[in-house]
């Protein structure tokens, strides 16, 4: 019988991709805390070997790990290998510390229209486009498994000044409502 972090690392080495965390609660029959707690155990059996545990709030993935990064990058030629430019970067930094953002909060952080910049990291596969919970007539932008590994992280928490910047970054994406009139 399988432990819990290996029935995950079987699913995700099947699965080749991203997997949600609820699905892989589903399919293992664990809680949201189960799965957490398995996850954190897969991520300390990976430790120093050529393969890492990377995650976002809402999905899980194996790659190949940082410290392998640069002997992968010969075999790897292509888009992420290209410069994503300051407007890219300030792009993928904003929904890295927000965990997620819709167009026009990208948009009022940044002071300029992002779509272009938007639809170059959609196709990157840095970011990828969901339903906003909150509305369901809009988009909300959030980071991929591959962005992480692109920079070489597990977890945005590993990003610098993570905590004082995504409260920061929150501040700044909601516009003050205007004040009332008598």
């Amino acid at each position: 019988m399988l432990t819990p972090p290996a029935a995950i690392e079987a699913l995700l080495f099947a699965s080749g991709e991203a997997m949600e965390k609820k699905e892989i609660g589903k399919l293992l029959k664990l809680s949201p805390e189960e799965v957490a707690m398995a996850l954190e155990g897969l991520r300390e059996q990976l430790a120093g070997r050529g393969v890492a545990l990377i995650e976002t709030a809402e999905t899980a993935e194996l790659r190949t790990s940082p410290e392998a990064s640069e002997i992968v990058k010969a075999l790897r030629a292509g888009e992420l290998a290209r410069d994503l430019g300051k407007a890219g970067l300030e792009t993928l930094a904003i929904v890295l510390y927000k965990g997620g953002s819709t167009r026009s909060e990208i948009d009022w952080v940044r002071g300029v229209n992002s779509s272009a910049t938007v639809r170059s990291l959609l196709l990157r596969g840095l970011i990828e486009r969901v339903e906003d919970p909150e509305d369901k007539r809009r988009a909300k932008y959030r980071p991929t498994t591959e962005a992480l590994a692109h920079l070489g992280l597990t977890s945005a928490g590993e990003l610098p000044r993570y905590q004082e910047l995504a409260a920061l970054t929150e501040a700044a994406s909601t516009p003050e409502a205007p004040a009332e009139t008598a």
